[in-house]
């Protein structure tokens, strides 16, 4: 901390809060006379009044220069255009996830980590875009908070389709609940069908390793025959 923040540096503050509105909305009509394919996502006006922060997205690169020049004509001081990807966005405007609370982003996240197609598919979620994406478009920061706990547990148990022994004998595993940490098996005989923790079966873990790709039959190699001279 700098310094304490006073009546006087307050007021400034809110002023500059209400010119923000006023540069957003200058700004917006600029765009749309120049025709520009971006979107103006927020403004932030330096608190010295020095400088000027336009935040915006744009599908492919935007060629903003006579806009800048615009700018600063109008409000005499720097100007600085910044293009923010959709997840910035959502940071910036905040809004309620599907869980019903407070954006992530918004709320306590400081920095985003990668979230992958696979952390979805550890967890057994379904694969509908509605449901993993977030209000960006993109997938959901919260599908990375668990991922490693779904890792531990599936290092514990078989994978689904693994051969397994059983008290009642021996059967198939069809499915997974690795919250539960438990197996649904399809027994061989009866066509029974049960469901045990992974202290109550046996599997081969050798079953549980990736299955390599098959090897290309290599091209036999014709060499020349030595010729006589």
């Amino acid at each position: 901390m700098l310094a304490t923040c006073g009546p006087d540096d307050l007021k400034r503050l809110h002023e500059n809060r209400a010119d923000e509105w006023e540069c957003y909305d200058i700004c917006l009509e600029k765009i749309q006379e120049r025709r520009l394919e971006m979107e103006l996502v927020t403004v932030e006006r330096q608190y010295d009044r020095n400088k000027i922060t336009f935040f915006f997205t744009a599908e492919k690169r935007v060629d903003f220069r006579q806009l800048v020049k615009d700018l600063a004509a109008i409000f005499r001081t720097r100007i600085e255009l910044r293009q923010i990807g959709v997840r910035d966005e959502a940071k910036i405007k905040g809004g309620m996830g599907i869980c019903g609370r407070e954006l992530c982003c918004s709320s306590f996240l400081g920095e985003f980590s990668p979230v992958t197609l696979k952390m979805a598919k550890g967890q057994q979620l379904p694969l509908s875009p509605n449901k993993l994406s977030g209000l960006c478009g993109r997938l959901r920061c919260c599908l990375s908070y668990e991922h490693e706990g779904y890792l531990e547990s599936l290092a514990r148990m078989p994978r689904v389709g693994a051969r397994v022994t059983t008290p009642r004998g021996e059967g198939r595993v069809r499915k997974l609940d690795l919250l539960r940490e438990t197996a649904t098996v399809q027994l061989d005989e009866g066509a029974l069908t049960l469901v045990l923790g992974a202290a109550e079966m046996t599997w081969d873990a050798r079953q549980d390793l990736p299955r390599g790709r098959p090897r290309r039959p290599r091209k036999p190699c014709h060499r020349d025959e030595p010729t006589e001279h």
